[in-house]
């Protein structure tokens, strides 16, 4: 068909670029480390800073934060399910710190705060909280979209951090994921812009999008 697929992922550059090449992807961009870059841009790297304005937080809330930065390589295995040299590939960031919140909601949001006063930014992704100094997917995706400049632009996902992109595309598919809370409803949502699959992860994906390019051959057909 001739159309661009967009990788859009909180994994860093290494691990998606080896996706890519897999999956004969390569000749797109993709988005990287949750929004935070785009793959074979050039970006100054923010990790290093990251990781030291996260340090400066008082205790109380720095301890109930443990980010891929406070693991070894086999631990970050451990927590994705990764094998080892994949685990490594995750351990490569340049510009969001992923991990695991142990607090209760009243110590997230201080330490929300306490990061936001820094110039970061937390957001919810499937498994993990991500740390940035901001920018989203769907920050990349309009950069993209404003250069490929397609005729449609569908963005599917199934976690909090994926919600701007959703409703910016012109059509949002929401993969349902079990192991998460079900999203709010979206903006769109009620003009059926954007969908809910019942199936979860490629089985939904694969679903969506064939349903999709069904109903948009029905609409080119009915106008033309």
């Amino acid at each position: 068909m001739g159309a661009a697929v967009v990788l859009a992922s909180s994994k860093t550059a290494p691990e998606v670029s080896v996706l890519q090449k897999e999956m004969g992807l390569d000749q797109w961009p993709a988005i990287v480390e949750n929004g935070a870059g785009v793959l074979g841009q050039s970006a100054e790297p923010t990790y290093a800073r990251l990781r030291a304005a996260l340090d400066s937080l008082p205790d109380a809330v720095r301890h109930l934060f443990v980010g891929f930065g406070d693991l070894t390589v086999d631990q970050i295995a451990d927590v994705t399910g990764l094998p080892s040299d994949a685990a490594a590939l995750a351990a490569q960031r340049m510009f969001s710190e992923p991990g695991n919140w142990s607090g209760n909601d009243a110590e997230l949001a201080a330490f929300k705060d306490q990061l936001g006063a820094l110039g970061i930014s937390a957001r919810q992704g499937g498994r993990f909280l991500t740390l940035s100094f901001g920018g989203t997917k769907a920050d990349r995706m309009g950069e993209i979209i404003a250069n490929l400049r397609p005729i449609h632009t569908v963005a599917l996902g199934d976690a909090p951090n994926d919600i701007e992109m959703l409703e910016a595309a012109d059509y949002g598919v929401v993969i349902a994921n079990f192991h998460s809370k079900r999203l709010p409803k979206l903006k769109n949502e009620a003009s059926g812009r954007v969908i809910r699959t019942k199936e979860a992860g490629p089985l939904g994906w694969n679903r969506a999008m064939m349903e999709l390019l069904d109903r948009l051959e029905h609409e080119a057909q009915e106008q033309g």
